[in-house]
């Protein structure tokens, strides 16, 4: 019985896939924006929650139904929680305000 070698090698740069990102712009607006300001830091801070409000557990007729995290969802969530990151390093580095009320 023969064995078969295979002369191809695998590629180092893939076909790249198109896609289009139709919030592209929104998220490098929302990932320019710089804190700058202590009142604006902890405006931000105030604003983006630490965890997804949507998460809970209801109890309908005895019954108990997850409602699991749906922050995944918005498009937008990675860049908000980064610019609550850097008002919350901008707080704690710059001004030297005490951060543990924004921390969940």
């Amino acid at each position: 019985m023969a064995t078969q070698t295979h002369n191809h090698r695998p590629s180092l740069f893939p076909p790249k896939k198109f896609s289009f990102d139709l919030f592209y712009p929104l998220r490098r607006w929302v990932d320019s924006i710089e804190v700058k300001n202590e009142r604006f830091a902890h405006f931000l801070c105030n604003l983006i929650p630490c965890s997804c409000p949507f998460e809970r557990d209801l109890t309908i007729f005895g019954r108990t139904f997850h409602i699991p995290a749906l922050c995944k969802l918005n498009p937008l969530y990675n860049e908000t929680v980064g610019l609550r990151l850097r008002a919350l390093i901008y707080l704690e580095g710059d001004c030297e305000k005490d951060i543990t009320k924004y921390i969940c």
